[in-house]
């Protein structure tokens, strides 16, 4: 059985829209495009390598597969292990509207996501790994269906732009799995689903 991991990429006030470029989702007036591009460093990226080793299959958002497949095609390298694995393995997009997409391998996932998804998900052995995909990520997390994410946290808040975590999520308690802080301040954080959030109170 595998598994389903998300990596993104968020501000310190959880943003993830539009990490890598003014162009790439300037909806609803985000203007912020390419926040993340002066902070990368040497350290954040092998940590992107490092999962991205990890990968037997991708699922994507169409928004994100067509960022993707505008991109990655004409930058293949064998030696490169995040090219070569993108442009190689397979890919399954969440869509009801995409016809005929060319970059592949790739299965359009147009009937029930969550079952589509659980279907995947167990005939895979090793990850299927989203990246990105804020509307994909949150219809997954509001239905459990992430085993493990991971945050690079960014030293930088906008104020504004599509968050991962929206209002009205489920509230959900998380067990660390494994923690990094890069030279240039982005706190990598690995976490585990454990259950519904508990709530408590101080003694008088």
């Amino acid at each position: 059985m595998g598994k389903l991991t998300l990596t993104t990429f968020v501000t310190l006030d959880g943003v993830m829209q539009a990490p890598g470029g003014p162009q790439e989702d300037p909806s609803e007036g985000f203007t912020y495009g390419g926040w993340q591009v002066p902070l990368l460093d040497d350290e954040g990226g092998a940590c992107v390598t490092e999962i991205f080793d990890r990968a037997r299959a991708f699922l994507l958002g169409r928004r994100t597969y067509e960022i993707f497949a505008g991109y990655w095609p004409a930058h293949e390298d064998p030696a490169d292990p995040i090219a070569h694995r993108l442009n190689t393995l397979p890919k399954y997009v969440a869509s009801t509207t995409l016809q005929d997409p060319a970059w592949g391998p790739v299965t359009v996932l147009d009937g029930e996501l969550q079952a589509e998804v659980t279907r995947v998900k167990d005939a895979l052995d090793g990850e299927l790994q989203v990246w990105g995909s804020g509307q994909l990520a949150q219809y997954l997390l509001a239905r459990d269906l992430i085993d493990e994410f991971c945050l690079f946290v960014h030293p930088v808040f906008l104020g504004k732009g599509r968050r991962l975590f929206p209002t009205g999520g489920l509230p959900t308690a998380c067990d660390l799995v494994a923690s990094h802080i890069t030279s240039g301040g982005t706190a990598v954080l690995t976490y585990r689903p454990s259950g519904r959030a508990t709530f408590g109170s101080f003694p008088d």
